[in-house]
């Protein structure tokens, strides 16, 4: 058996191309960062997994999904390999998508996006109005988002 299951966030918006066959079917591209349950020191903390969705599915990633935003995806997992110019053999590993689905409802993606893209900077240090060692901190920050 031959099943994946996923559930990550996009790192850009969708990549689709169109096949050039009579009847030119939807290719999308797009590559899911999938946290990893576990953190090592000096490891990265997500796995970045390539998915490919064909004709329906890839327009449908087309059309609704975004950069930054949770999906999940059940598909196959496909290994394929080729010979470059240099004559060394490339493998590629990506999941074919038989299924994707919304992860986040819309305004949990949105404020996500909201926080992403103000991005945590320090606030300046007090200014002579304000006690001595305190100063004001984004409120708007969320839980996650917090530099500790």
């Amino acid at each position: 058996m031959n099943k994946v299951i996923l559930m990550g966030r996009l790192t850009k918006d969708p990549e689709v191309r169109y096949s050039q066959s009579a009847d030119p079917m939807a290719i999308a591209r797009y590559t899911l960062a999938v946290n990893r349950p576990f953190k090592r020191e000096g490891e990265p903390d997500a796995d970045f997994i390539n998915i490919v969705a064909f004709g329906k599915r890839g327009e449908f990633a087309e059309k609704y999904f975004r950069k930054g935003q949770m999906v999940g995806v059940v598909g196959r997992l496909q290994v394929r390999t080729y010979d470059d110019p240099d004559g060394r053999r490339q493998w590629f590993t990506e999941v074919i998508v038989d299924e994707q689905h919304f992860a986040e409802s819309k305004a949990s993606f949105e404020n996500h996006q909201k926080a992403t893209e103000s991005s945590y900077t320090p606030t300046p240090p007090p200014t002579s109005g304000e006690a001595e060692g305190f100063y004001p901190i984004n409120e708007s920050l969320e839980d996650d988002d917090l530099p500790f």
